[in-house]
């Protein structure tokens, strides 16, 4: 047998790939390496959609966190309060949780996708309420029994403990914020199903307090959109995004480009 050609290198088979020695995919085998190789994911910036979730989250719990814990209003106050709470708390807040995903923000997009959901119900619900659709005899009013409108507050308490642990990695105040709504949802909860208004009281106060928070956290993100720069802190994992005046973002963009390459319009 001749050994002519023992050192050349072989051909490869028809129809399979190569790879570059020290490429990335190099190692593997095929059409992976292949696909690997020549894939390309583009990225548009977009604003930070929890400045509109928050911003509509404590719109909507400073008035009916209110109502709740007995500031102001009686039972038929929801029936003024429905179209502010379905469109800003709501509509608002469930986009912003749909825009978090282009954010690649899991947690804001479970917790604006939840409590938005949540307010749209709440508002569609005292909507029939006012037209007569709803026998008033199923209205959650303070003070009375409502198993079943207990248990809306159950899955929001439970849903919101979990997202305040999961908040712990990244930002401390929305952290304290998902606290306040989980311990608030679970006194509501309570209260709808004891009966208890004390309790029902409890839950509106740290709704209140969690409107606050909202307040804070939504507008620090917004400061640091116009400034560049930390203004308010909010106590993130990374220590320089929580020292005023330094950046705790760097920003990809195109300064000449157009909105959506640069930031802002």
């Amino acid at each position: 047998m001749s050994h002519e050609h023992a050192g050349a290198a072989a051909e490869p088979a028809e129809g399979a790939t190569t790879v570059a020695p020290g490429h990335r995919g190099g190692d593997l085998p095929g059409e992976h390496a292949l696909w690997e190789d020549r894939t390309r994911i583009s990225l548009t910036p977009i604003a930070a959609p929890s400045i509109l979730g928050l911003f509509g989250l404590a719109g909507a719990f400073m008035m009916v966190g209110a109502w709740q814990a007995g500031w102001y209003g009686n039972a038929a106050t929801p029936l003024i309060l429905w179209p502010f709470v379905l469109t800003f708390g709501g509509l608002a807040q469930f986009l912003a949780g749909m825009w978090a995903y282009r954010a690649r923000d899991g947690l804001a997009t479970a917790v604006h996708g939840m409590w938005g959901a949540f307010f749209l119900g709440w508002g569609f619900f005292f909507m029939l309420v006012s037209i007569a659709a709803v026998p008033v005899a199923l209205v959650p009013t303070i003070g009375t029994l409502r198993e079943g409108f207990a248990f809306w507050w159950v899955a929001l308490a439970v849903i919101s403990g979990l997202a305040a642990l999961a908040a712990l990695g990244a930002n401390l105040m929305f952290s304290l914020l998902l606290a306040c709504l989980a311990v608030g949802s679970g006194f509501t909860a309570a209260g709808y199903w004891t009966p208890s208004t004390w309790a029902v009281h409890v839950g509106g106060w740290l709704f209140v307090a969690g409107a606050v928070l909202a307040l804070y956290v939504a507008a620090a993100m917004m400061m640091e959109n116009t400034f560049g720069r930390t203004i308010l802190p909010t106590f993130k994992t990374r220590v320089a995004g929580n020292v005023p005046g330094r950046r705790g973002t760097r920003p990809l963009e195109y300064r000449m480009g157009e909105p959506g390459v640069r930031i802002g319009q």
